[in-house]
C-alpha cells in the first residue's frame, strides 16, 4: 500500500516538475522573441513611420494606409458580426427548442469556431469576391472576418446567458414581465461579462488574421486611404506578411515594427474592453 501510494506521489511530483518545465520554456520562448522584435523594431517606431505611405524604399515605408484599412475593416467587421452573433446566441439558448436539431446546430457551430481561419478564407472568396461581385473591398474581407468570429461570438454569448441562474429568470415571471423583457432588463446584464469576454477574444483574433485577407484579395500595396466599403485595402498583418517576404533587412526592421503597433493595438483593445467589463461586474454586484 506504502509503494503504490509513494509511487503516486512520484509520479504526481515528476509530471508538475514536467508542466513547469514546460511553461517556463513556453515563457522563455515567448520572451526570446519579443525581444528580438523590439531590438529590431523600436529604432523605426518615428512619426514617419506613421505617416508614411508604402515605399519600395524600407526607410520611407510606412504603414499609415495599412492602420486605416485596418481600423475600417474592424469596424464594418464589429457592425456585421455582433448584432448577428449575439442575437444568434440569444436565440439558440432562449426561445430555441431542445431538440436533435437544436443540438445538431450548437454541435456544428462549436465546430465551425475551430475551423482554419483560411477556410473561411475560401468561403469568402466564393461567396462575397465572385458571386456577389464585391471584388477585393473592405466590405468583402469584413464579412468574411465577420464569418470568422461569429461562432465565437455565439458560443460565448450561449455560455454567459446560460450561467445566468434561473431564479432571476422566475423572479422576473413572477413579476409580470414578458420573455423578452426578462431576457433585456434581467439576462443581458447579469451575463454582459461573459458576453464582453467572447467579443474581446474574436475581435482580437479578426485583428491579427492574415491567411483570409490574402484569399479574398487584399493588397499588400495600397497608395491611398478607403473612403468607402468598395473601396480596396490593405492591413496591418498584410503589411508585415509583404515586408517578411522581402530580403532586404530594412523591411524586417520595419515588419518588427509593425508587429510591435500590433501588439500594442491588441493589448489596447484587450485592456480597455477588460476594464470595462470589471467595472460592470463591481457595478452588478453592487
Amino acid at each position: 500500500m506504502n509503494k503504490v501510494f509513494f509511487s503516486a506521489r512520484a509520479k504526481d511530483k515528476t509530471f508538475k516538475v514536467f508542466a513547469i518545465f514546460c511553461t517556463f520554456t513556453c515563457l522563455l520562448t515567448l520572451l526570446v522573441l519579443i525581444a528580438d522584435i523590439l531590438i529590431k523594431g523600436l529604432s523605426r517606431l518615428n512619426w514617419s513611420f506613421f505617416a508614411n505611405l508604402p515605399s519600395r524604399f524600407p526607410e520611407q515605408s510606412g504603414i499609415y494606409t495599412a492602420i486605416a484599412g485596418m481600423v475600417s475593416l474592424l469596424f464594418f467587421t464589429i457592425l456585421i458580426a455582433l448584432p448577428i452573433g449575439i442575437l444568434s446566441g440569444i436565440y439558440l439558448q432562449e426561445y430555441g427548442n431542445k431538440n436533435r436539431l437544436a443540438k445538431f446546430i450548437e454541435i456544428n457551430i462549436s465546430n465551425l469556431a475551430g475551423v482554419p481561419s483560411v477556410i473561411y478564407g475560401i468561403l469568402g472568396l466564393q461567396l462575397f469576391v465572385r458571386m456577389a461581385g464585391l471584388g477585393n473591398s473592405i466590405l468583402s474581407g469584413a464579412l468574411t472576418l465577420a464569418l470568422l468570429i461569429m461562432p465565437v461570438i455565439i458560443v460565448s454569448t450561449r455560455e454567459a446567458i446560460k450561467a445566468v441562474p434561473d431564479t432571476l429568470r422566475e423572479a422576473a415571471f413572477g413579476l409580470g414581465a414578458t420573455r423578452l423583457q426578462t431576457i433585456y432588463r434581467v439576462v443581458l446584464p447579469a451575463s454582459f461579462g461573459g458576453i464582453l469576454t467572447g467579443i474581446i477574444l474574436s475581435v482580437s483574433r479578426a485583428i491579427g488574421e492574415t491567411a483570409p485577407l490574402i484569399v479574398v484579395g487584399a493588397l499588400a500595396y495600397v497608395p491611398f486611404i478607403p473612403e468607402g466599403p468598395l473601396d480596396q485595402y490593405t492591413s496591418l498583418p498584410i503589411q508585415i506578411f509583404n515586408w517578411t517576404s522581402r530580403p532586404q533587412q530594412g523591411f524586417v526592421d520595419n515588419a518588427a515594427a509593425g508587429i510591435i503597433v500590433l501588439l500594442v493595438f491588441t493589448f489596447l483593445l484587450n485592456g480597455i474592453a477588460i476594464v470595462l467589463r470589471n467595472r460592470w461586474y463591481k457595478k452588478t454586484t453592487i
